[in-house]
Protein backbone atom coordinates (compact mmCIF):
# COMPACT_ATOMS: atom_id res chain seq x y z
CA UNK A 1 0.00 0.00 0.00
CA UNK A 2 1.47 3.54 -0.94
CA UNK A 3 0.37 6.36 1.07
CA UNK A 4 0.19 9.87 0.14
CA UNK A 5 -0.72 13.17 2.24
CA UNK A 6 -1.43 15.96 0.84
CA UNK A 7 -1.16 19.50 2.38
CA UNK A 8 -3.40 22.36 1.23
CA UNK A 9 -4.35 25.82 2.10
CA UNK A 10 -7.35 26.56 -0.31
CA UNK A 11 -10.34 25.08 -1.22
CA UNK A 12 -9.16 21.41 -2.33
CA UNK A 13 -10.10 21.16 -6.17
CA UNK A 14 -6.57 19.26 -6.67
CA UNK A 15 -7.08 17.40 -3.42
CA UNK A 16 -10.49 16.42 -4.52
CA UNK A 17 -8.67 15.34 -7.80
CA UNK A 18 -6.49 13.20 -6.52
CA UNK A 19 -8.74 11.58 -4.62
CA UNK A 20 -11.12 10.85 -7.08
CA UNK A 21 -8.40 9.31 -9.50
CA UNK A 22 -7.04 7.06 -6.68
CA UNK A 23 -11.10 6.39 -5.48
CA UNK A 24 -11.23 2.77 -5.87
CA UNK A 25 -7.15 1.59 -6.11
CA UNK A 26 -6.63 -0.69 -3.59
CA UNK A 27 -2.42 -0.17 -3.81
CA UNK A 28 -2.77 3.97 -2.62
CA UNK A 29 -4.19 5.25 -0.06
CA UNK A 30 -4.29 9.10 0.93
CA UNK A 31 -3.77 8.77 4.81
CA UNK A 32 -4.00 12.69 5.64
CA UNK A 33 -4.93 16.14 4.67
CA UNK A 34 -3.12 18.46 6.53
CA UNK A 35 -4.27 22.21 6.17
CA UNK A 36 -3.24 25.49 7.93
CA UNK A 37 -5.86 27.33 7.80
CA UNK A 38 -9.03 26.50 9.72
CA UNK A 39 -12.41 26.53 7.71
CA UNK A 40 -10.58 26.01 4.27
CA UNK A 41 -12.72 24.36 1.72
CA UNK A 42 -10.09 21.53 1.39
CA UNK A 43 -11.41 20.58 4.80
CA UNK A 44 -14.94 19.49 3.52
CA UNK A 45 -13.60 18.13 0.36
CA UNK A 46 -11.54 15.40 2.62
CA UNK A 47 -13.85 14.67 4.61
CA UNK A 48 -16.79 13.67 1.72
CA UNK A 49 -14.21 11.57 0.96
CA UNK A 50 -13.34 10.00 4.65
CA UNK A 51 -10.08 11.69 4.72
CA UNK A 52 -8.23 12.29 7.66
CA UNK A 53 -7.68 16.06 8.32
CA UNK A 54 -5.05 17.37 10.54
CA UNK A 55 -4.98 21.73 11.30
CA UNK A 56 -1.67 22.86 11.87
CA UNK A 57 -0.50 25.77 13.66
CA UNK A 58 2.19 27.99 12.53
CA UNK A 59 4.65 27.28 15.55
CA UNK A 60 4.65 23.66 15.25
CA UNK A 61 5.10 23.05 12.17
CA UNK A 62 7.97 25.04 12.12
CA UNK A 63 9.44 24.98 15.81
CA UNK A 64 8.58 20.77 16.47
CA UNK A 65 9.57 17.86 13.94
CA UNK A 66 6.04 16.68 15.28
CA UNK A 67 4.96 16.17 11.66
CA UNK A 68 7.58 15.07 10.24
CA UNK A 69 7.58 11.86 13.07
CA UNK A 70 3.71 11.25 12.54
CA UNK A 71 4.14 11.46 8.67
CA UNK A 72 7.05 8.60 9.16
CA UNK A 73 4.67 6.76 11.69
CA UNK A 74 2.05 6.52 9.21
CA UNK A 75 4.34 5.05 6.80
CA UNK A 76 3.81 8.26 4.23
CA UNK A 77 5.43 7.45 0.72
CA UNK A 78 4.74 10.64 -0.94
CA UNK A 79 4.23 14.39 0.40
CA UNK A 80 1.34 16.41 -2.29
CA UNK A 81 1.49 20.00 -2.08
CA UNK A 82 -1.87 21.29 -3.65
CA UNK A 83 -2.10 24.57 -3.03
CA UNK A 84 0.06 24.73 0.49
CA UNK A 85 1.21 28.34 1.25
CA UNK A 86 4.00 27.69 3.21
CA UNK A 87 7.52 26.64 2.87
CA UNK A 88 8.25 23.45 4.23
CA UNK A 89 10.36 22.88 7.09
CA UNK A 90 13.96 21.04 7.13
CA UNK A 91 12.53 18.68 10.28
CA UNK A 92 10.14 17.45 6.97
CA UNK A 93 12.43 17.99 3.81
CA UNK A 94 15.35 15.71 6.04
CA UNK A 95 12.29 13.12 7.03
CA UNK A 96 11.40 12.75 3.40
CA UNK A 97 14.38 13.32 0.45
CA UNK A 98 12.98 13.89 -2.95
CA UNK A 99 9.50 12.55 -1.75
CA UNK A 100 8.16 15.80 -0.77
CA UNK A 101 6.40 17.76 -4.43
CA UNK A 102 4.50 20.50 -5.50
CA UNK A 103 2.54 21.61 -8.23
CA UNK A 104 3.24 25.66 -9.82
CA UNK A 105 0.61 27.46 -11.75
CA UNK A 106 3.29 28.46 -14.11
CA UNK A 107 6.51 27.42 -16.21
CA UNK A 108 9.62 27.78 -13.52
CA UNK A 109 11.93 29.37 -13.31
CA UNK A 110 9.55 31.83 -14.55
CA UNK A 111 6.71 33.62 -12.03
CA UNK A 112 7.60 31.44 -9.13
CA UNK A 113 9.14 32.11 -5.56
CA UNK A 114 7.11 33.82 -2.22
CA UNK A 115 4.02 35.53 -2.81
CA UNK A 116 3.82 33.77 -6.48
CA UNK A 117 0.36 31.74 -6.16
CA UNK A 118 -3.23 31.95 -7.48
CA UNK A 119 -4.19 35.04 -9.58
CA UNK A 120 -1.25 36.89 -8.45
CA UNK A 121 0.66 33.99 -11.38
CA UNK A 122 -1.85 34.66 -13.52
CA UNK A 123 -1.87 38.28 -13.14
CA UNK A 124 1.49 38.40 -13.73
CA UNK A 125 2.04 36.34 -16.40
CA UNK A 126 -1.17 38.50 -18.66
CA UNK A 127 0.38 41.69 -17.67
CA UNK A 128 3.98 40.91 -19.31
CA UNK A 129 2.30 39.40 -22.62
CA UNK A 130 3.69 36.16 -22.47
CA UNK A 131 2.86 34.08 -25.39
CA UNK A 132 2.82 31.08 -22.99
CA UNK A 133 2.34 29.57 -19.37
CA UNK A 134 1.40 26.29 -17.87
CA UNK A 135 2.20 24.03 -14.70
CA UNK A 136 5.30 22.67 -13.25
CA UNK A 137 5.28 20.06 -10.91
CA UNK A 138 8.80 19.82 -9.20
CA UNK A 139 10.17 18.10 -5.83
CA UNK A 140 10.48 20.68 -2.89
CA UNK A 141 13.28 21.57 -1.35
CA UNK A 142 14.49 24.25 1.32
CA UNK A 143 13.31 27.62 -1.37
CA UNK A 144 10.13 28.22 -2.83
CA UNK A 145 9.27 26.62 -6.38
CA UNK A 146 13.20 25.87 -6.99
CA UNK A 147 12.66 22.01 -6.59
CA UNK A 148 14.10 19.96 -9.60
CA UNK A 149 11.33 19.81 -12.03
CA UNK A 150 9.32 16.60 -12.55
CA UNK A 151 7.18 17.66 -15.62
CA UNK A 152 5.73 20.64 -17.18
CA UNK A 153 3.15 21.20 -19.90
CA UNK A 154 2.23 24.61 -21.63
CA UNK A 155 -0.67 26.31 -23.02
CA UNK A 156 -0.38 29.49 -25.97
CA UNK A 157 -2.29 32.55 -24.22
CA UNK A 158 -5.44 33.54 -26.20
CA UNK A 159 -5.62 36.88 -27.50
CA UNK A 160 -7.56 38.80 -25.09
CA UNK A 161 -6.87 36.54 -22.48
CA UNK A 162 -7.19 37.88 -18.83
CA UNK A 163 -5.60 36.64 -15.55
CA UNK A 164 -9.40 34.58 -14.84
CA UNK A 165 -9.56 32.93 -18.24
CA UNK A 166 -6.28 31.83 -17.68
CA UNK A 167 -7.01 30.28 -14.20
CA UNK A 168 -8.95 28.33 -15.48
CA UNK A 169 -7.55 26.60 -18.44
CA UNK A 170 -4.02 26.57 -15.85
CA UNK A 171 -6.53 24.16 -13.36
CA UNK A 172 -7.36 21.95 -16.32
CA UNK A 173 -3.63 21.50 -16.79
CA UNK A 174 -3.38 20.84 -13.15
CA UNK A 175 -6.66 18.39 -12.73
CA UNK A 176 -5.48 16.18 -15.77
CA UNK A 177 -1.81 15.64 -15.34
CA UNK A 178 -1.53 16.23 -11.14
CA UNK A 179 -2.88 12.89 -10.56
CA UNK A 180 -1.14 11.24 -13.32
CA UNK A 181 2.12 12.45 -12.44
CA UNK A 182 1.91 10.96 -8.40
CA UNK A 183 0.78 7.82 -9.84
CA UNK A 184 3.95 7.83 -11.79
CA UNK A 185 6.26 8.57 -9.02
CA UNK A 186 4.54 5.87 -6.60
CA UNK A 187 6.14 3.71 -8.63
Amino acid sequence: MKRIVIFASGSGTNMERIAEWFAGNTGVEISLVVCNKPGAGVIARAERFGIPVEIIGKESFYSTGNLAQKLSLIQTDLIVLAGFLWLVPPSLLEAFPRKIINIHPALLPSYGGKGMYGMRVHEAVVSAKEPYSGITIHHVNEHYDEGDVIFQAKIALNEGETAQSLAARIHELEYRHFPEVIESLLH
